[in-house]
């Protein structure tokens, strides 16, 4: 069964690769791979949620319906949120900019996008508490308002610091063909 939210962009994996290598860019494209520790932690949901699921067999075998359904819900629940980990992210399409979060998920449409650039800021490491120097990529909304995409810290390009920068020109790329032009 593919899982479109895992698959990378394959023109990524050559160096002569364009930006926006794709015919049809009124899909919604994740411009980087997931890292390493977001599929890991999601590995560990799915086996955890298997456990949870073997709990739940045994528990109906036992003849406790209600105790297994609220089990199976519980696994069905985990199952539910190492999907959600995995989708989350930047996506990009000729439509905007998605910013796919745990909770919610955020569209920005090119012509609201004022620039999208890196800099160098103290960033979350691994999205906890603790602040390290590193780069972020930064969308500016006609707005005002600042949002930050992803840093070179994150789940996703913690160690992985060419993703990091592929990634961020890629998104910068498709900000130079879908923005506004001044």
């Amino acid at each position: 069964m593919p899982l479109p939210f895992l698959t990378a962009d394959r023109a990524f994996d050559t160096a002569d690769a364009v930006a926006l290598p794709f015919d049809d860019h009124d899909q919604w494209r994740r411009p980087y791979r997931p890292g390493s520790y977001r599929v890991g932690a999601a590995a560990l949901a799915l086996l955890l949620a298997s456990f949870v699921l073997l709990a739940a067999v045994i528990i109906i075998a036992a003849g406790a319906v209600d105790g297994a359904l609220v089990t199976f819900g519980v696994a069905v629940l985990i199952i539910l949120a190492a999907l959600r980990l995995l989708r989350m992210g930047t996506w990009v399409s000729r439509a905007g900019l998605r910013r796919v979060g745990f909770f919610s998920t955020a569209t920005t449409p090119w012509p609201k996008v004022a620039s999208v650039r890196t800099a160098q800021q103290p960033v979350r490491w691994l999205n906890l508490p603790r602040t390290v120097q590193g780069q972020a990529l930064l969308l500016d909304r006609v707005a005002g308002e600042q949002l930050v995409l992803f840093t070179d810290h994150s789940a996703d390009f913690l160690s992985r610091t060419e993703a990091f920068d592929r990634a961020a020109d890629t998104v910068e790329a498709w900000h130079a063909e879908y923005g506004v032009r001044r």
